[in-house]
């Protein structure tokens, strides 16, 4: 019964045909592997901690060290794997925060090529580097490929396409396969190839929000890593005041009257013109917008959130978070239609030679549900962020907010930021402090008790895997009450929008109702390029 389960939960992963467990063997030196576990009932449908040791023991001896990173827990105390392990930890689906790089690049480095030790015997085994998450594909994977391209000289492509070769199923798709982490690596590679593997941490202002064909009923988050990486903080969820809307030449501003009710009054300070370089200046902060129009017929709008006090988050990892809401019958109820994300690094999007910039993408381009391509209804078409590199007294009075009134942060980076290089032979390597082993609620920070789903209360009592999957539940489409935040952005109708599958489909999805803004036209770049 076990042996189905762990097939099941396997699913397009390679066995490897010897051991029989959930692993493959990416290059002679570096296994890749699901998250093990000790205790029950999550052995019974993963690879079992003892036997995942003693094959490692059968066939290397003691040459085998494990790198994890599962924020959530290993499932297994240190001590099992005689303390052979190396704790780097970040959110399931997510891509690792960039400064955990150059330390995990060393520390395998130096335990592959034996520089840690100060006796050279050429006689000596080669040693191997097992890499876990919890299904050892996308955390794994982007490791892996990072060690290829950063260390043994691969190209990107060749190194993702071995990853996929040698962990998954022919017709199962990539190994390493969720659009931010795809971005990761090919930060790695110019980390490694043109920046000499140097990165500099810097916290990262969001000046502006710019987001062409954005529907109704849509939160927009600034949301960045926090703890080491292994939490997300929500660092500021955009309201109805904080947003201009631009229609041909014109903007409008939406505000409250005395008696709450919303009234929309004209911008004069809004222009035509949207940043288009991979920098931004602080003298162009107009927020500057096209205004081309469109296809007739098409319900577009341009919409510039800009928040009415400074957001910075402490690092360069910045996450832009959506999350559509439409009305239910249900009073005090909404239904989550469409639910996407995106990170980048401010560093790799013009930061190592500018102090401003402006990242952009596309919502085919963005990361949907639980690491698949299901995001739901599409929500927007194109967004961009405007962002740029804070003083340091923006940056100290950010943290003493954080860190509670009047009070400086411990920890508040300097404008100037801290450089990361990859450590040297016999230099010391900081680690991250593991979670607890036996897992963890959430990868959220100050996630609202309110904003899960009315069934994730039930989903949480039932033992065994759901449990284990517990802190994804917050992310997911379906009906979730609403909170005094979520009730400041629009709710929308149903529309007739289209929706994409678990493989990535498009899905035409009836029109009902729509209290949308009808008529609102816009356009990206320089006068070309409308969105359809």
């Amino acid at each position: 019964m076990s042996s189905i389960l762990r097939q099941i939960v396997a699913g397009p992963r390679q066995k490897h045909p010897e051991a029989g467990l959930d692993l493959c063997y990416v290059t002679d030196n570096i296994i890749a592997t699901s998250g093990p576990s000790a205790t029950y009932p999550q052995r019974a449908y993963r690879n079992p901690l003892d036997a995942l040791v003693s094959f490692l023991d059968t066939k290397h001896g003691t040459d085998w060290c494990i790198w994890e990173f599962r924020a959530e827990g290993t499932g297994y105390p240190d001590s099992e794997v005689y303390g052979r392990i190396h704790h780097f930890p970040w959110p399931d689906h997510h891509p690792p925060p960039f400064a955990h790089i150059p330390n995990i690049m060393g520390s395998m480095r130096n335990w592959l090529h034996r520089l840690d030790e100060t006796e050279s015997d050429t006689d000596k085994k080669e040693r191997v580097a097992v890499v876990h998450c919890k299904a050892g594909k996308g955390r794994s994977g982007t490791i892996a490929c990072a060690y290829l391209i950063s260390q043994e000289g691969w190209k990107k492509e060749d190194a993702l396409q071995r990853f996929t070769d040698r962990r998954m199923r022919v017709g199962f798709g990539n190994g390493v396969s969720i659009p931010s982490q795809l971005r990761y690596v090919g930060y790695i590679d110019k980390w490694a190839n043109e920046l000499g593997k140097q990165y500099v941490e810097r916290p990262v202002e969001i000046l502006e929000v710019h987001i062409w064909g954005l529907r109704d009923g849509v939160k927009v988050a600034v949301e960045g890593y926090v703890d080491e990486g292994k939490k997300i903080k929500c660092f500021h969820l955009f309201h109805r005041n904080e947003r201009t809307i631009v229609e041909d030449g014109g903007s409008w501003s939406e505000e409250q009257d005395d008696k709450g009710n919303d009234i929309t009054k004209p911008n004069p300070n809004i222009k035509n013109t949207l940043p288009s370089s991979a920098t931004w200046s602080p003298a162009a902060s107009g927020s500057d917008v096209s205004s081309s129009s469109s296809a007739p017929g098409t319900r577009v709008s341009a919409i510039i959130f800009k928040p009415n006090n400074p957001v910075i988050v402490p690092s360069s990892d910045v996450n832009i978070d959506f999350e559509r809401r439409s009305k239910a019958s249900y009073t005090g109820f909404a239904m989550v239609t469409s639910i996407a994300h995106v990170w980048f690094n401010s560093y790799f999007e013009g930061g190592a030679e500018h102090d401003s910039g402006v990242f952009e993408t596309e919502w085919d381009a963005m990361d949907g549900i639980k690491g698949s391509a299901r995001k739901g209804i599409r929500a927007l078409d194109k967004l961009k962020v405007v962002w740029r590199y804070p003083a340091a007294e923006a940056v100290e009075t950010s943290a003493a907010k954080i860190n509670g009134e009047g009070k400086k942060g411990k920890d508040s980076a300097p404008a100037a930021g801290k450089p990361i290089s990859e450590p040297k032979p016999g230099d010391p390597i900081h680690e991250s402090e593991p979670p607890d082993w036996r897992g963890v609620q959430g990868d959220k920070e100050n996630r609202r008790p309110s904003e899960s789903s009315s069934h994730k209360s039930t989903a949480a009592s039932i033992s065994g895997k759901t449990k284990e999957l517990g802190h994804a539940l917050e992310k997911e489409l379906g009906l979730r009450k609403q909170t005094g935040d979520s009730r400041d952005v629009s709710v929308s109708g149903s529309d007739d929008e289209t929706t994409t599958d678990d493989e990535g489909r498009k899905v035409k999805v009836k029109k009902v109702h729509s209290e949308g803004l009808e008529g609102v036209k816009t356009n990206y770049g320089n006068g070309g390029n409308s969105i359809k």
